[in-house]
Parts: C-alpha cells; sequence; structure tokens
C-alpha cells in the first residue's frame, strides 16, 4: 500500500462506486447534472425532492449518487433507473431510494463560485454548510475526508465493505473538472484463471474479451469475469486462435446473455480450456469480477485444473494507482 500519497498537503477520501453528479439548486429549482452534462433529476424523483428540503438556498455541490442495499452502494439498482417509463422510476424511487454524496464545493449559499479557492478552503466552507443538515437525512450527506494517512489505509483495506478505492487530492489546489486534480487507488486481487471463451467485436473478426473461469470443488468449471485484448496483440492472438472451437467448457456459471450496457446478445465463442493467465480484479462480488480485469502475464507453468474458486476469497493484493 506504499503507493499511496504522503505529506500534508493531500486530502483522502472514499471512491464512492456510483454515479458522478453537480446538483445545483436555487430557491426551489433544483437541477442534477451527469459528468457529460446530462440531466439526471427526472431518473432520482427523490433525491431532487431532498435537495429542495434542504435548509440551503443556493450552493452547487459535486459528489457521486449511490444506491446502498444493507449498508453497502450497489451500482446495479443505479443501472435499474435509466428506464425511460416515469412510472417504473416511481416505483424505484420509492423501493430503492438514492443517495447523494457530497464531496466538494463548487457556489456557496451567496450564489457565488468557489472555484477558484483550493480544496483547504472549498472543504470547510462545505462541512459549515452540512452543520445545518441533519444528519439522519439520509438522502443527502458529506462524503468523509481525512489528512491522517493511516486512516485511509484503514479505508482502504476496507473495500468490498462499502468502498470502491481511495481518492487523493491536492488541498492547496483550486477546483478541475473531471479527475485532473485527484489521484484514485484500489485495492486489486490478483487471481489465476482459465481462458474458456472469447468474444469478438464482430462475428469471426478481432478479439475483444476473453472469457476466464474458475473450478469448484465439483470439478465444475464458472465463469467468473472476462478481460479485453488490446488492438494489436499477436500474442493472444497466437495463444488463443488455435484452441477456438468445440463445446463451451464451462459447466457451471457460463457467460452470455444481454450486455448490460447495450442490452444486445453476446454469444461466447468456445476455446479449449488449456491457457492460464495471471489477471488482477478490483470489484469481486458473487464470486464474479464485476469490473473488466487486467492481464498481468501468461501462466505457462500453471495447470488449468489448479485455477480454483478459493483464489477469489484468499487473493493477494496490493494498493494501485488507476487511470
Amino acid at each position: 500500500m506504499s503507493g499511496l500519497p504522503e505529506g500534508s498537503r493531500w486530502q483522502y477520501e472514499p471512491k464512492w462506486d456510483g454515479f458522478r453528479c453537480v446538483t445545483f439548486k436555487d430557491g426551489d429549482r433544483v437541477e442534477l447534472q451527469s459528468r457529460n452534462q446530462k440531466p439526471l433529476g427526472r431518473y432520482f424523483p427523490e433525491l431532487v425532492e431532498a435537495l429542495v428540503d434542504l435548509p440551503l438556498d443556493r450552493f452547487v455541490f459535486d459528489g457521486e449518487i449511490l444506491a446502498f442495499i444493507e449498508g453497502e452502494p450497489t451500482f446495479e439498482v443505479l443501472q435499474l433507473r435509466l428506464h425511460p417509463a416515469a412510472s417504473r422510476v416511481a416505483k424505484l424511487a420509492e423501493q430503492q431510494p438514492a443517495t447523494f454524496m457530497a464531496f466538494d464545493l463548487l457556489a456557496g449559499e451567496d450564489g457565488k463560485s468557489v472555484i477558484s479557492r483550493t480544496l483547504r478552503e472549498r472543504r470547510a466552507l462545505l462541512e459549515s454548510m452540512f452543520e445545518g443538515i441533519d444528519p439522519d437525512l439520509a438522502r443527502v450527506m458529506l462524503s468523509p475526508a481525512t489528512t491522517d494517512r493511516d486512516l485511509a489505509l484503514r479505508w482502504l483495506r476496507e473495500i468490498g465493505h462499502g468502498l470502491d478505492g481511495i481518492v487523493a487530492k491536492r488541498l492547496d489546489l483550486p477546483y478541475q473538472p473531471g479527475d485532473r486534480a485527484m489521484r484514485k487507488y484500489k485495492l486489486w486481487t490478483t487471481v489465476d484463471c482459465v481462458i474458456a471463451g472469447v468474444y469478438y467485436k464482430q462475428p469471426g473478426q478481432q478479439l475483444d474479451s476473453l472469457l476466464l473461469g474458475l473450478y469448484d470443488r465439483e470439478g465444475l468449471l464458472h465463469y467468473v469475469g472476462r478481460v479485453r485484448v488490446g488492438k494489436a496483440d499477436p500474442e493472444t492472438e497466437r495463444r488463443i486462435r488455435p484452441l477456438i472451437g468445440g463445446r463451451l467448457a464451462f459447466s457451471g456459471r457460463a457467460p452470455g446473455g444481454p450486455s448490460r450496457w447495450s442490452g444486445r446478445e453476446r454469444n461466447p465463442i468456445p476455446v479449449k480450456p488449456k491457457q492460464v493467465v495471471e489477471v488482477s480484479a478490483d470489484h469481486i462480488t458473487d464470486n464474479h469480477m464485476r469490473h473488466g480485469a487486467r492481464l498481468l502475464r501468461w501462466r505457462d507453468d500453471k495447470p488449468p485444473k489448479r485455477c480454483t474458486m478459493d483464489q477469489i476469497a484468499g487473493g493477494r493484493s496490493g494498493a494501485q494507482e488507476v487511470s
């Protein structure tokens, strides 16, 4: 975990797993805007209502929209909100209400911009504004922040219990849009997996992803995630192309079905399970790598049958900066 920066100029914050959002309030008018400046208010009406009810007349907050299930942010629940039917959105807002987690201030109660001020100054103003907000109003919250590196490292070790990583920000810098003023760290777990399938970008053309599997105690091969193939990756092509064909080797959990991003059906192409790779993953839930893994190296020294599910619970890990 030595990668986390040190020094009095750094502030550390949890990296939340949600939708980045800027909220604008002027009296009873509230707007929610994505990082791409697209309106989000219609998808989260309960947040619009909660922001209107805050005892603050004006502000511009930068933060994250989260959905908590049993105390932990769950990104999949947020994905369900991006639905065209207002009735469906209203039902989800009632059943699984979202939370807005504020972590920066762009304009104060007087309506004036504070983006030219340092993060140290902006954070102090933000904390003073939240002093008048009932902490039991769970729909709008102030994200924790600390200058204590040891505490930040403890947060990092708690990934998988509500955190997606740690963000380190310079206290002496003005506000900068996007992620330019922050350094993000995640706790990566390394896993040895067998390749048992692929996705193509187009049928029969360039490889898009390698489909990864692990064996359980009964010898069933379960799909656990995928790793992207680069545009020019002759080593992967050389190793995988001769193995393509036959029946899909996944005998337990299998890949396939509609993509959660595009909705299009993805058909896995079988690969004989003879190649082993070491990959790193940053978010493993329900025995599945939710984000795409990173290919670290080929493991010619390891038999495929030794790629077992117990690695997911006890893999080797360490903090790494991510882009």
